[in-house]
């Protein structure tokens, strides 16, 4: 079953042709071009898709626009499933307020949920790096921390002399000790950056592990995953469209 998924951020809309764990055909669309109504650009992208399609997943952080993504969509003339708290079958969320609980980190849930087995604790490293856990009781909440491009473009930004790194400067940083005010904030940046994620991976498992879950499994998702220090990056699964993996699995619960 070919799947249009949609995954709707605060600057870029993620979509692609799921089908199972297969995700083809992937791009990127600016989420403001959806401000102002339905977007002719965006329906002529999806209709180049072709007619292999059989419904339509989506979910958003920008609500806003989500009635003009709708309009979007109408030319294809296919059924539409909106994933939300309220519409997320098969998955239980144990957390207090369930509608703070951003969308996307729903699918990811979901797709860790299907695919990979449970426990599972989830990392999306975007602008921040959210932390999402699923235990046998079900989706159970997590944690928010800056991103990579939040950490660098700060250091810039409240200072008068520092200036701003890009991600590539990031990678494959080498030493322990800064020999120039850059090398220094590569080092304090990327350094940093792999060591607070490790911590936080490491407190959330010996919660787990404290109330008797098993090992969980630890995936990884997002653009920020290779500016980790290599020996971090072999404790987690990458799976780079792991969300609209979830989107589809919603989407065909929801027709059971």
């Amino acid at each position: 079953m070919n799947l249009l998924c949609i995954d709707v951020g605060n600057t870029s809309t993620h979509y692609g042709l799921v089908d199972g764990q297969t995700v083809n055909a992937t791009g990127h669309f600016p989420t403001h071009d959806f401000d102002h109504g339905p977007s002719a650009e965006f329906t002529k992208r999806i209709m180049s898709l072709g007619e292999d399609i059989s419904g339509i997943s989506f979910c958003s952080v920008v609500p806003d626009i989500n009635q003009s993504l709708c309009s979007s969509l109408e030319a294809l003339i296919r059924p539409v499933f909106h994933l939300t708290c309220d519409s997320c079958p098969g998955l239980d969320l144990v957390y207090p307020k369930p509608k703070e609980i951003g969308q996307d980190r729903i699918a990811n849930a979901i797709a860790a949920q299907e695919f990979y087995g449970i426990p599972a604790i989830v990392i999306d490293m975007g602008t921040a790096v959210t932390f999402d856990i699923v235990s046998s009781a079900g989706y159970e909440g997590g944690i928010i921390a800056p991103g990579l491009a939040v950490m660098t473009r700060y250091l810039h930004e409240q200072t008068a002399l520092l200036p701003e790194l890009k991600a590539e400067d990031l990678l494959n940083v080498e030493g322990a000790i800064g020999k120039s005010t850059i090398h220094a904030m590569k080092l304090g940046v990327a350094v940093g950056f792999s060591g607070m994620i490790d911590a936080l991976l490491a407190r959330v498992t010996a919660e787990l592990q404290s109330r008797g879950e098993t090992a969980p499994v630890v995936l990884s998702t997002g653009g920020s995953i290779a500016n980790l220090t290599k020996d971090w990056a072999q404790k987690s699964l990458f799976v780079e469209d792991l969300t609209l993996m979830g989107l589809g699995v919603a989407f065909q619960r929801a027709q059971k």
